[in-house]
């Protein structure tokens, strides 16, 4: 009775080690398998992105034209004739002072020239003509006028109040444009071109951006209190929003060229046909690829950027060799070398790939 039991659990044991060697076998065939086909389905991506071409400036906004409204000599304020606000032509009276003095003395000298006429000599009346300019001048000079078109900015004087010379009395200002004077650093200068579009963002303006352009900049530099070489570059704004007022800060760009959309490609998704024209191989729903033929130029140590054929938004690309061990090839490739005046003959290629197993060695990536 013993032993039959002993056998019975002996079977059990054996049938037990067997089920758990079989679902050890097939566990360990399945990772296999799997990873197999996880390494055999092994994918590049591709990266899309924005390259900006731009110099940071801030400053702060002046009018296009800007008139301190002063008073030429002592007086009283016997008119004025706008408020703040007002709209006004060059040439237009916005006040006056006091001026009988003025013109009692320039009567007076009238009066004088008559007498002279019929006894004085030629050098004495000529002289008076002289004089009667300066009078005409100083009683001229009893109105504050517009030296241009422009709006009334700030105004303080009321009639009855006494100024004395070079008093303010406020300002007149023309905002046909804005314009500022910003600091663009030494290195930069040379990228600088007259009509380059610029992007201002005021503080009082929100995120909204407003649009301006590089008018001038000097061909000598300065330096300033810091000891910084910079260039002063002339910006302006046309026909700025109501809002903006002389004096608001902003921060900007210049934009010295177009922002570049880029797709970039690892160099091992690239592979090459028996014409030696490059392409690479775009993963399908089902599994399946899809060649496409490209040309590319070097980007960096790593990537290089498209710059003919189409390749799908997030696309996945088939590697077409292995990785290569970084610093094997000391010199091949330029960090940032991404011009297209670097291609080969015909507009087809960028630099030359020596050493790569695979890839010719003249010519770049490209289809000649």
């Amino acid at each position: 009775m013993a032993q039959k039991k002993s056998l019975r659990v002996f079977l059990l044991i054996l049938i037990l080690t067997a089920l758990t060697g079989l679902i050890l076998f097939f566990a360990v065939k399945g990772t296999k398998k799997t990873s197999s086909k996880n390494s055999g389905e092994t994918s590049l991506k591709v990266i899309r992105e924005t390259v900006t071409n731009i110099i940071e400036i801030s400053g702060t906004i002046q009018a296009a034209q800007t008139q301190t409204l002063t008073a030429a000599g002592n007086g009283t304020v016997t008119g004025v004739y706008v408020k703040v606000g007002d709209k006004v032509k060059k040439g237009q009276v916005l006040m006056e002072l006091d001026k009988s003095e003025q013109e009692y003395n320039l009567a007076k000298h009238d009066y004088d020239t008559a007498q002279k006429q019929i006894n004085g000599s030629p050098k004495e009346l000529e002289l008076m003509a002289y004089q009667r300019k300066t009078l005409e001048k100083k009683l001229e000079d009893r109105k504050i006028k517009a030296n241009f078109d422009g709006v009334v900015a700030d105004f303080t004087a009321t009639v009855g109040d006494y100024l004395e010379a070079k008093d303010s009395v406020g300002t007149l200002i023309q905002r046909d444009y804005l314009k500022s004077y910003v600091e663009v650093v030494e290195t930069d200068a040379p990228k600088l071109q007259s009509g380059q579009k610029v992007s201002c963002t005021f503080p009082a303006y929100g995120d909204e951006k407003i649009q301006g352009e590089v008018v001038s900049y000097p061909a000598v530099g300065s330096v300033t209190n810091r000891g910084a070489s910079i260039v002063k570059v002339e910006i302006r704004i046309y026909n700025p929003p109501e809002i903006i007022l002389p004096n608001y800060s902003f921060t900007g760009e210049i934009e010295i060229s177009p922002p570049e959309n880029l797709t970039l490609i690892q160099r091992e998704a690239i592979g090459f046909s028996a014409d030696k024209k490059s392409y690479v191989e775009v993963y399908q729903q089902d599994g399946s690829t899809k060649q496409i033929e490209i040309v590319a130029i070097p980007y960096d140590r790593t990537y290089f950027k498209v710059v003919q054929g189409e390749i799908p938004e997030n696309a996945l690309l088939k590697p077409q060799s292995a990785p290569q061990i970084s610093g094997t090839r000391p010199g091949d490739f330029k960090a940032g070398s991404n011009s297209q005046s670097q291609q080969g003959s015909g507009g087809v290629g960028g630099f030359g790939m020596p050493g790569m197993g695979g890839m010719p060695s003249s010519g770049g990536f490209g289809g000649r």
